[in-house]
């Protein structure tokens, strides 16, 4: 056997490494792999520590914010998460306001990665605002803002973020309830459906179908394929999630009911 110092361990054909005549790692391969993995490591610990001191001095900052809430300093609360804004995430409540949350999304995309838990983070800071907002009984603008948090929170969550960061399953469910009798747009109804299938929230994502199919944001195509993959689910699953196996049956009955014609000369499997 020829070559240089063999490792016994075999590289690879998808790997682009030095390798000796017989296809053997080298050491100095082992060097450069192991390099690799503790930058990647490192990279990923020095996020990790970054999240946690934004979150730390996000806490501090939301502390006092309520305090000035408490003391009627509705304004200065304003100047205060302006600050952060700026001091964190280079941006400031003024030019958030005035973008589209898609554009506000891709302000914390990088090479094409949505930095998730990063975006979770600024938007907390946002609905804090749009609080102040209607405690300044400013209801348009807190409405307008709101909306955007819901959409990027969504998005957040949709995109791999960390639901334990801020509690963001809690924070979605509380931003859904403040517009609840408010009308929304269809991409933000249509992650929220999306979002609470991916979260087994069933019986929701089953309202959330039926509000976008009644108004005409939605193919029975969808809503069949809907039904189709939770009768793969567990009972217990299904249960759990609000919708037991007979209300999906139940829920299949009603979609043949509002669109008999399409049921009968669309999808055959759907009976």
């Amino acid at each position: 056997m020829g070559g240089g110092p063999a490792t016994g361990i075999l590289a690879p054909d998808s790997l682009q490494f030095n390798r000796d005549p017989v296809g053997i790692w080298t050491r100095q391969d082992q060097n450069t792999l192991h390099l690799s993995w503790m930058q990647v490591r490192g990279g990923r610990m020095f996020r990790r520590d970054y999240l946690v001191r934004l979150i730390e001095d996000m806490t501090q900052m939301i502390a006092k914010v309520f305090s000035l809430k408490q003391e009627r300093k509705h304004t200065e609360a304003l100047w205060e998460l302006d600050e952060l804004f700026k001091r964190q995430f280079r941006l400031n409540s003024d030019l958030l306001r005035s973008l589209s949350a898609a554009d506000i999304e891709q302000l914390f995309r990088s090479h094409g990665y949505l930095e998730a838990d990063k975006l979770q983070s600024a938007v907390r800071l946002m609905e804090e605002e749009a609080s102040l907002l209607l405690d300044l009984e400013r209801e348009e603008e807190a409405v307008m803002l709101y909306t955007k948090v819901f959409q990027l929170y969504l998005k957040s969550a949709l995109q791999g973020a960390d639901l334990k960061l801020i509690g963001l399953t809690e924070r979605i469910g509380m931003v859904r309830e403040r517009l609840r009798s408010y009308a929304l747009p269809e991409t933000a109804m249509r992650d929220y459906y999306a979002y609470t299938e991916q979260q087994g929230m069933y019986a929701e994502a089953e309202n959330t179908l039926y509000q976008l199919l009644d108004n005409g944001k939605m193919e029975y195509s969808e809503a069949v394929q809907f039904y189709q993959r939770l009768q793969l689910k567990l009972p217990e699953d299904l249960a759990k999630g609000g919708l037991p196996l007979e209300e999906v049956h139940e829920g299949m009955d009603e979609l043949n009911r509002r669109f008999p014609h399409t049921a009968v000369n669309g999808d055959k499997s759907f009976t």
